[in-house]
């Protein structure tokens, strides 16, 4: 979810997950805020994979301060509130968590058969479990060329095949080449990053 605020107009998006890099226009007179759920979390009312790669949803105002969800006006949330607002949206249960991705993240699916564990994790997080390991390797390599290490030491590091398959790998998930992002000139995606390393 993320709150803009530009030119007078505060509105909020509803984004889902993306499986290739994409630009966002932040013009530099606007402000926002943005609250990222982990991954096996979702909006019961809006699939995740109708709202993946910037099929992005903009929820209608209701005032100045307020946007309309689900028949309801809600406050705008502030960097303040923004931990009160995802507690009244979970109690709402207008967001919830499925326990089961981050069990088959691990690799310990329950009660379920492969086939309808690979459709119900697609289902709730929009992406393949093959994509979001792609993804990881992307930003796992992104962090080791911003530290230093050199380009053929993050494809070993990272585990790639070579560094074409580096280069073709971070040029889709994070959008730019190792070089440019050990030259760090361009600023990279909020997403490349979302983990706690």
């Amino acid at each position: 979810m993320v709150v803009t605020r530009h030119q007078g107009r505060t509105f909020l998006t509803v984004r889902g997950p993306e499986t290739r890099a994409s630009m966002a226009d932040c013009p530099a007179d606007g402000e926002w805020i943005g609250i990222h759920f982990k991954l096996g979390t979702f909006m019961p009312l809006m699939p995740t994979g109708m709202l993946r790669d910037r099929n992005d949803v903009i929820l209608a105002d209701a005032s100045a301060r307020s946007f309309w969800l689900y028949g309801s006006a809600w406050e705008y949330p502030s960097f303040e509130n923004a931990d009160t607002f995802v507690d009244r949206l979970v109690k709402w249960g207008l967001v919830v968590t499925d326990p089961r991705i981050e069990t088959a993240l691990r690799g310990r699916p329950e009660g379920l058969s492969q086939r309808s564990g690979q459709r119900h994790f697609l289902r709730a997080t929009g992406m393949t479990q093959a994509t979001i390991r792609q993804i990881e390797r992307a930003r796992h390599a992104t962090s080791l060329l911003q530290s230093g290490t050199a380009i053929l030491q993050a494809v070993h590091e990272a585990g790639y095949y070579d560094q074409a398959h580096m280069t073709r790998s971070l040029r889709h998930f994070i959008g730019q080449t190792p070089l440019q992002i050990a030259r760090g000139q361009e600023q990279l995606s909020l997403l490349y990053k979302t983990g706690d390393s």
